[in-house]
């Protein structure tokens, strides 16, 4: 009798097990969990190609070897945390400082300290992947769903570095050219920013330099300071909520590069200035006139450039980045938005005061980070008419940039009393249908006030 019973016990579970997988939310969980490992894998098998190690293996060294970005690590980590109690977070950050100065001391004593990179950040990835084994091992049910997503949303945002420095490596090599004197031209009609700022930026040097080099490189940790405020709530309530900043950091930083793969560019600094950071300059430039004199206007041309430099200007992902962080930062108080708003001008005058874009990049960046965060948002609440047109519209001014950047950009020089104003027009086409179409979805979403029952006369 008990054998039969608990036969059909285990086909009940195995019912359920198997209802519980048929769920359209796990088997899209599952879905994605497949492509991401077959793009990374992908990505791997690409570096090893060309000599280098890949983002799965620049990830493993890190558990032992000096992290390229400890800050980076340990911002991760705090994301990680948003689903701890605060009890759980003091003792994840106590063992991850314990394990960094276990980490120090050892290679003070062999004489093995960092040549390239932090000499901390392993702490905190031993706590993430320890985490992710507690997870597997002593949690069950939405407990154990609930602690993996938060392991998984900080191991995604480190992913996604490495990730990156792949995709950069493969647009270096598979990309001889580059096509820096089509939007030098275009530059043009916006009166080539470019140039301007790197001036400004070189008479405010070492101050301006300092802060914003130091705002252009730690962009991850904005975005991790204004996400941590966004979750705030998930340790309490057990969920993430539906639409968050890491969102859309990760998908823009997944179709951004594919971008560059088809206008490679690699920057005013590079195309016209001696390089920077060792690579680039003088033997491949044009001519070393950045950022003091401007470019003599004549027929672009497809121009060869170093298997080094990334090509990673068009759209500028800085910019993207930088914009998604002000949108989200928008529902925060008041320091919340004064820190986004500051953060987004300050990358906005870094890449192009460092030389790094044209302006006509940040443009493209605007319109393309406007068009993702409307998908995103709109694939949340269920795709509507409004939705559709939105990410359409965005999607068809984003194509029609790239194809005047590359087919009319003499025209745009000549004309830039013309081109210039239409530049700036069809980007705040997109902002304002963006602000437009977000604006009625969330009135639409705000609950209806019911009035207060009003007592009858007897």
């Amino acid at each position: 009798m008990i054998s039969i019973a608990s036969r059909v016990l285990s086909r009940i579970n195995g019912r359920i097990t198997l209802a519980a997988w048929r769920q359209p939310r796990t088997i899209l969980w599952a879905a994605a969990g497949v492509v991401t490992l077959g793009f990374l894998v992908a990505l791997e098998i690409a570096a090893r190609h060309y000599g280098l190690p890949g983002p799965m293996t620049n990830q493993a060294q890190e558990v032992v070897l000096a992290p390229k970005s400890g800050p980076l690590l340990y911002a991760s980590m705090a994301l990680m945390m948003v689903v701890l109690t605060w009890r759980q977070r003091f003792i994840a950050a106590g063992a991850a400082i314990a394990i960094d100065i276990v980490f120090f001391l050892v290679r003070w004593a062999v004489d093995a300290g960092p040549t390239d990179g932090h000499p901390f950040g392993n702490g905190a990835l031993w706590v993430m992947l320890g985490c992710a084994v507690l997870a597997v091992t002593r949690r069950t049910g939405r407990e154990r769903a609930l602690l993996l997503k938060g392991v998984g949303l900080g191991l995604l945002l480190v992913a996604g570095r490495k990730t990156g420095d792949t995709w950069l490596l493969i647009t270096a090599k598979t990309r001889p050219t580059v096509l820096d004197q089509y939007l030098a031209a275009a530059d043009h009609a916006l009166g080539d920013p470019s140039w301007l700022m790197g001036r400004l930026v070189e008479a405010t040097d070492p101050i301006g330099t300092h802060v914003l080099d130091w705002v252009y490189i730690q962009l991850a940790v904005a975005a991790v300071v204004v996400s941590m405020y966004q979750l705030r709530h998930v340790a309490t309530e057990r969920r993430f909520p539906r639409h968050h900043l890491v969102r859309s950091f990760l998908v823009i930083g997944l179709v951004g590069p594919s971008i560059y793969m088809i206008f490679p560019v690699v920057g005013p600094i590079f195309a016209y200035g001696t390089g920077a950071f060792g690579t680039g300059g003088e033997p491949w430039a044009v001519a070393d006139l950045w950022p003091d004199t401007l470019p003599a206007l004549g027929n672009p041309q497809p121009m060869p450039y170093d298997e080094i430099t990334p090509r990673n200007c068009m759209p500028s992902l800085h910019t993207a980045w930088a914009i998604a962080i002000f949108i989200h930062s928008r529902k925060g108080p008041r320091i919340l938005r004064y820190a986004g708003t500051f953060w987004l001008i300050a990358t906005l005058a870094a890449t192009l005061g460092f030389g790094y874009h044209y302006g006509v990049d940040l443009i493209a960046g605007v319109v393309f980070t406007l068009t993702i965060e409307g998908a995103l948002r709109a694939h949340v609440r269920g795709w509507d008419q409004s939705g559709i047109r939105l990410v359409g519209y965005g999607a068809a001014v984003f194509a029609a940039l790239l194809v005047s950047y590359r087919y009319l950009p003499m025209e745009m020089a000549e004309h830039p009393w013309v081109f210039g104003p239409l530049l700036l027009l069809a980007m705040a086409s997109v902002i304002y249908a963006y602000v437009r179409t977000t604006a009625g979805w969330e009135r639409k979403a705000a609950p209806v006030p019911q009035p207060e029952p009003q007592p009858e006369l007897v």
